[in-house]
């Protein structure tokens, strides 16, 4: 290969579309082209869907259309080799885009057959090669198929190993066109399903002695640049904006203008600002407009900020008796420079609220105080009815979206607020009631693959938690932005995705979960905090693991 001893970049990239994966590959490939980057490895998962090579195969389609449109599986046309294929949930693709030397196709499809070879030896799976057929083989049936691009000098396509995908799906077509064998997977092989990360790990390290390259994790915030264009918003994140709106946006412009208060809608840029302000509603951010860390999905700005504003809290309490708002939701920067990291503020916010609006419900959204328990048992004591505290990614990517943050120190925060909360549903000091719920968020998008959205989901429902958000990242302020300040979005995820995280969080006992393309920490509050006062509480003792 041309590049011998440079290091590969290897991305697992998680569940992404077929077309987004292949206009994903374009442009690294032709970046790869002009030697702008080096070669790279794609590991992914796609919808189910069939793809139809060069090498013809709608014929090999057996089920009508309302069968297909009936299973969920797609017919899509690619510019691959080979015929008729099936790709879906379970099966491992791996697309390496590497510049060849030479042009030996054959030679390089030989040594992506070795390396799958290697990964199922590691399982005490024989794997071998048919002379007439590319791929890897077990007694006959195919685990592995083959289909391959090249442009330019550039490899594109790749592979796909049936780990453990939905079998019957295959019966959908002519798997590559072959009518006389079957199809099998490990998991079908093996009696058992096989982890997917160890998997990968073991393809990664069978590549690397293949091709004798090392291979090197690839950096997920910078692949979107990399791959040298944006990414086109697909359709479902336009929105229109009504004249009506646009007027309610400008009157509560004024008003926070009036009362000198800001917004982490206007600071973070939110999509639904239009949304909200025309509803009447806002998120308050307290504590300034500069925040003290750095994070790499946020446009408010970071520096030195000013000392804290002693009658803030009265003027946040203020706006929201002028709006009448039934759920007040308080936010604020991050504010490493004070000794409780601001808890005093939000604690007399909250008071001055519960003063000034009995009958409305609070909702603050904290940052970690640095983990100090102290901070947090201020906020805690002057009784907000919601805490909301967001994990915003997976621990993986916590170094590059989150730079500061610690993992686990947010998770143990939500889980000591839901420990402390046993005042719920007692009246408190005002004489109201405390409902002492935990919340927290997610944004997708940034290059987590699905079992570690999973992973985290199981977490926060271990910590007790209660409602959940789960929205798509946007890079704030635009792809002009360098990296180092504000992550490039890696990929949009479609709403059925976001709908099936929503069903399994319902199903694995979240109180309240709002997850879509839009869906931001405190969009539709109000409405999410009713839900839960209403709905008995699960015990953390319920949930499954």
């Amino acid at each position: 290969m041309d590049g011998e001893g440079h290091p590969i970049s290897a991305f697992r990239l998680g569940t992404v579309p077929y077309e987004e994966a292949c206009r994903l590959q374009e442009r690294i490939a032709a970046a790869r082209a002009k030697g702008a980057v080096g070669d790279t490895l794609l590991l992914l998962e796609h919808p189910a869907v069939i793809t139809v090579g060069r090498g013809g195969g709608e014929e090999d389609v057996l089920a009508s259309a309302s069968r297909l449109r009936q299973a969920g599986v797609r017919v899509v046309p690619t510019d691959r080799g080979g015929r008729a294929t099936y790709h879906g949930p379970g099966q491992m693709v791996v697309y390496p885009i590497l510049k060849l030397a030479g042009g030996d196709l054959y030679a390089y499809v030989r040594r992506l057959e070795e390396v799958v070879i290697r990964v199922l030896e590691g399982y005490g799976l024989p794997g071998t090669r048919l002379d007439a057929h590319p791929g890897v083989w077990l007694d006959g049936s195919k685990i592995a198929a083959v289909g391959l691009a090249v442009h330019n000098g550039v490899t594109r396509h790749g592979l796909a190993l049936n780990v453990a995908p939905d079998m019957p799906h295959f019966d959908l077509l002519i798997p590559c066109g072959i009518t006389d064998r079957g199809v099998t997977s490990m998991e079908r092989e093996l009696e058992l399903v096989p982890r997917g990360e160890d998997v990968a790990d073991r393809f990664i390290r069978a590549f690397a002695a293949v091709f004798g390259r090392p291979v090197r994790r690839g950096d997920p915030a910078a692949l979107a640049a990399l791959a040298g264009e944006t990414l086109e918003h697909p359709s479902w994140l336009w929105q229109r904006v009504s004249p009506e709106a646009e007027a309610a946006v400008g009157r509560m412009e004024h008003l926070l203008a009036e009362f000198h208060l800001h917004t982490v809608c206007q600071e973070a840029r939110c999509p639904n600002l239009p949304e909200c302000f025309g509803r009447g509603t806002a998120t308050f951010m307290i504590l300034g407009e500069t925040c003290t860390r750095g994070c790499r999905f946020c446009a408010v700005n970071h520096g030195r900020p000013a000392p804290p504003d002693p009658h803030e809290p009265e003027r946040v309490a203020e706006a929201a008796a002028r709006l009448g708002l039934e759920h007040v939701v308080v936010t604020s920067v991050t504010r490493d420079d004070l000794p409780d990291g601001g808890a005093g503020q939000f604690a007399v916010t909250i008071d001055a609220l519960h003063r000034r609006l009995p009958g409305a419900t609070v909702e603050v959204l904290i940052p970690d105080f640095a983990g100090s328990r102290a901070a947090l048992d201020r906020v805690l004591a002057a009784e907000p009815d919601v805490l909301n505290h967001n994990l915003e990614t997976v621990p993986r990517l916590y170094p590059q979206v989150r730079p500061g943050a610690d993992y686990r120190r947010s998770l143990g925060l939500l889980a000591y607020a839901k420990a402390h909360s046993d005042r719920l549903g007692r009246p408190s000091r005002l004489g109201r009631p405390s409902h002492g719920a935990t919340k927290s968020g997610l944004m997708l998008g940034l290059g987590e693959r699905a079992a570690e959205v999973f992973h985290v989901l199981r977490d926060l429902r271990r910590a007790g938690c209660d409602m959940l958000t789960l929205g798509q990242y946007l890079q704030p302020t635009g792809w002009d932005v360098p990296a180092e300040r504000q992550l490039p979005v890696f990929r949009y995820v479609a709403p059925d995705e976001f709908r099936g995280y929503e069903e399994w969080a319902r199903g694995s006992g979240f109180q309240g979960v709002v997850a879509g393309p839009l869906v931001r920490s405190s969009y539709r509050a109000g409405a999410l905090c009713k839900k839960f006062v209403r709905t008995p509480m699960v015990s953390r003792s319920d949930v499954h693991p």
